[in-house]
């Protein structure tokens, strides 16, 4: 039935999306080597707005411990700097009047297990929102009217299936993210 293959498509969509948000919130998790995508989400003031820093400033890593900043205005390194500062991600930022540079430090390993602790974290989020729109989808596919029921079961395993599918999907991620935090 055609209502019933628009619900499986539109469950693989919202799957989809939901592996991509994880993927994107694992990434900025901090895995011990320089990475510019880990100051994503800060936001700086910037003539009376607040605007990503990848949008006032290029993020760059030369070597594996240290990230530059080099704001398009000079202007704006205080305001940079407190806003690395207020995002609590453990780093301390420094400027030379030019630009703004972070010494990443190296992980303890304690830190290290806290990382991972997040990543689970992050990917169990996506779990649970993988299961909800199976059950969304499952409901959906119980209200078709006249549809025969050994139709609605079928979709129902596909739903199963899917959902299966995306799980491995983040089971991957975490898997990978994982190994990369505890490498040392």
């Amino acid at each position: 039935m055609e209502e019933i293959e628009m619900f499986l498509e539109d469950a693989r969509e919202q799957m989809n999306k939901v592996v991509i948000h994880v993927n994107h919130e694992i990434t900025k998790i901090r895995a011990g080597k320089a990475n510019p995508s880990m100051l994503d989400g800060i936001m700086v003031p910037y003539y009376g707005a607040t605007s990503p820093l990848n949008q006032i400033a290029s993020i760059t890593s030369p070597d594996a411990r240290t990230l530059f900043i080099k704001p398009w205005e000079k202007s704006s390194i205080q305001e940079i700097e407190k806003a690395i500062m207020q995002a609590n991600l453990g780093l301390t930022p420094q400027n030379d009047g030019q630009q703004v540079f972070i010494s990443i430090p190296m992980l303890t390993e304690e830190r290290r297990k806290q990382l991972v602790k997040q990543v689970h974290g992050e990917c169990e989020l996506g779990k649970v929102s993988i299961r909800s729109v199976r059950k969304e989808t499952n409901e959906s596919l119980k209200k078709i009217k006249n549809a025969p029921e050994d139709d609605v079961k079928s979709a129902e395993e596909s739903v199963q299936k899917l959902t299966d599918e995306f799980i491995a999907k983040i089971d991957a991620a975490s898997k990978k993210k994982e190994a990369e935090i505890m490498t040392v």
